[in-house]
């Protein structure tokens, strides 16, 4: 494969040296014309060529005029070159002046020296810039003939950049045909020279008349029914098409070429971002010493990756499996390589050692992550979900107040809501013991409920990609079971704004948006792996189990919110929480109840607990239940 030629950067100066001479000759043979007034400055025209030949090549170089590969050349380069030429010139004019008046020579033209600045401008500009067409003409005709016709949905700053790299970079063998985009203002415009060919609506018949092979979406903010839309028409004509990363999946990281990636779930499920509050984010944030806890899961790792964008002066990942934290400590290093960046391998169970941490490290911020979410799971060892889920938070509450951190903030579910299994009902007894160390300490220690996230492990989306992988079929127990699903980076940007609000013993809940179907989850899954649902999938309705709800609640019935400032967050009203005495003795008969292995107890007692809580008239899912 033939690269982009690289003209020597000593070739460069000889050229340069050449258009000194012609641009001071030029200078004067503009100003005077070719004829005996000329003649009568030609000595005037010697000194300035012999003053400009020794200053100009100094400060081109001083300005780095000549470490540049020029076949790369863009509107930085351009203005280096005004800046080294003014400041060139400024030089030589200084130097001419100074010697006309000493009498070395009788005559000098100050508009020349003014016109030899724009001449020099023009030629060694010119130069540099030449190249760098020669370099993009050689590119674009070595790879012409196996390139690929794509169209860029967008025409706004995401889809320019995907264009313009395209152009630099054969490589990826893309030639970009034609923008996409609703803006009624952009159609029958150009951006770097590709048209704005049309709407989304005209899609079919775009494709077909500018022959396209493939389509990128180029709209980090595009809603799901965007995404939806293309590859709906992407499918029926059988183009491939890629994808940006959402908005919130891109924070901290850079639009390109490189990001492209094929349409998953995710993206069809992605709603308009609300994105007001980002500068109390980095208040609350910025420079300050930051614990994360279950740093390795994917709720964990997302949250690190957020708020490693807004400077902390240190992030301390927490977690009890050096494999997960190992693996999220390299992803965080490659997009944030100066971030500092600790990873703490600790059991939030174990006091003494997260007392250890505490004391060592004094976070200020707390993002309480760890717990055991899986519903099965834990329905099948309620004792463990008692000490991690319940046991461990309290560990983690009462040292937190003990070493002064100023705010903390546990990640909930909706599943904490007159709970009808072992995780949400701890969930909800976590809840009650960081409610009741903000009411103590009035310090901002609060609450954010949210439900399902799309791609966390142990999730639906991994089961039914199973599922589809052996051939089906996919189990589902309802042709109506709804669920809410967000995106995780979608969830933890939420999250870190809810922190931004807390005063002290907050119960936040995320708009989850519309629940979705899990039938139609699960149709998209097998469109997205190019089948066709009950053709080549199947999909099977099991049956509701006992207890199983249809659809899911984010608040309990006849509890009130109100909104916040952030239109995408609300705030829960007091609830019948437990709290004080009560709540230790509580807590503390948990744990009893745990070290002995008196599972029944424990349910029992946590049902007397809840408001609402029917987790002993609940049989437990199998293992592949929908959460």
């Amino acid at each position: 494969m033939k690269t982009k030629p690289n003209i020597r950067n000593r070739y460069i100066l000889l050229g340069d040296l050449l258009l000194i001479v012609a641009a001071a000759m030029g200078s004067y043979a503009l100003r005077l014309e070719l004829g005996p007034a000329f003649l009568t400055y030609l000595p005037t025209v010697y000194w300035l060529i012999g003053v400009s030949l020794i200053v100009k090549p100094l400060f081109f170089a001083y300005f780095g005029l000549y470490r540049r590969m020029w076949s790369y050349a863009s509107v930085r380069e351009m203005t280096l070159i005004v800046l080294a030429v003014t400041t060139a010139s400024l030089v030589v004019s200084v130097v001419m002046i100074s010697l006309h008046s000493l009498g070395v020579f009788a005559g000098l033209s100050r508009s020349a020296l003014a016109i030899d600045w724009l001449l020099t401008i023009i030629l060694c500009g010119g130069l540099r810039f030449t190249m760098r067409i020669l370099a993009e003409n050689a590119s674009q005709s070595t790879a012409k003939s196996k390139t690929r016709r794509a169209l860029i949905v967008g025409a706004g700053d995401a889809g320019a950049l995907v264009a313009r790299e395209l152009q630099k970079n054969s490589q990826v063998n893309l030639l970009a045909v034609g923008f996409v985009d609703d803006n009624p203002t952009k159609q029958h415009q150009q951006i770097y020279g590709i048209p704005v060919v049309g709407k989304l609506t005209e899609m079919a018949r775009l494709l077909d008349n500018h022959r396209i092979d493939e389509v990128i979406i180029a709209i980090p903010s595009a809603p799901g029914s965007v995404i939806r839309t293309v590859a709906d028409v992407c499918r029926l004509k059988g183009i491939p098409f890629r994808t940006m990363p959402g908005i919130y999946e891109l924070l901290g990281g850079k639009v390109s070429v490189s990001r492209l990636r094929d349409v998953d779930i995710t993206d069809l499920l992605r709603r308009e971002p609300a994105r007001i509050r980002d500068e109390e984010i980095g208040e609350a944030l910025n420079g300050r010493v930051v614990l994360v806890t279950g740093a390795g899961g994917s709720i964990g790792r997302e949250l690190c990756r957020q708020i490693a964008r807004w400077g902390p002066a240190e992030l301390l990942m927490l977690g009890h499996g050096e494999n997960s934290i190992f693996e999220a400590l390299l992803d965080l290093q490659e997009s944030f390589p100066s971030l500092p960046a600790r990873p703490l391998i600790c059991d939030v169970r174990d006091r003494d050692r997260l007392e250890n941490v505490m004391m060592r490290y004094r976070p200020q911020v707390v993002f309480h992550a760890a717990a055991h979410k899986h519903v099965p799971m834990m329905e099948k060892n309620v004792e463990e979900a008692i000490t991690n889920n319940i046991l461990g938070t309290r560990n983690l509450v009462d040292l937190s107040l003990a070493h002064g951190v100023e705010r903390l903030v546990m990640i909930s579910t909706d599943k904490a809501i007159r709970p009808v299994n072992v995780m949400g009902a701890t969930k909800r007894i976590g809840e009650m013991i960081v409610l009741d160390a903000a009411a103590r300490s009035g310090r901002a220690y609060s609450v954010v409920r949210f439900g399902n996230v799309l791609g966390s492990r142990g999730s639906v989306v991994p089961i039914f990609k199973r599922q589809i992988a052996r051939g089906g079929p996919i189990t589902i127990t309802h042709p109506d079971m709804r669920r809410y699903f967000m995106t995780i980076p979608e969830a933890v940007y939420l999250v870190l704004q809810s922190a931004t609000l807390s005063r002290g013993g907050e119960t936040y809940v995320l708009n989850m948006g519309q629940q979705v179907r899990i039938l139609d989850l699960a149709e998209d899954l097998i469109r997205l792996s190019g089948l066709v649902p009950g053709k080549d999938i199947e999909i099977v309705f099991t049956g509701v189990r006992p207890g199983e709800k249809l659809s899911e609640d984010l608040w309990d019935e006849g509890c009130s919110f109100k909104a916040t400032p952030h239109p995408d967050i609300y705030h829960l009203e007091v609830q019948d929480e437990l709290h004080g005495e009560e709540l230790r003795r509580a807590v503390n008969e948990l744990g009893r109840l745990a070290q002995e292995g008196d599972a029944t107890s424990i349910i029992r007692l946590l049902d007397e607990l809840i408001p609402g809580s029917e987790v002993r008239c609940t049989p437990p899912p199998d293992l592949t239940a929908i959460d």
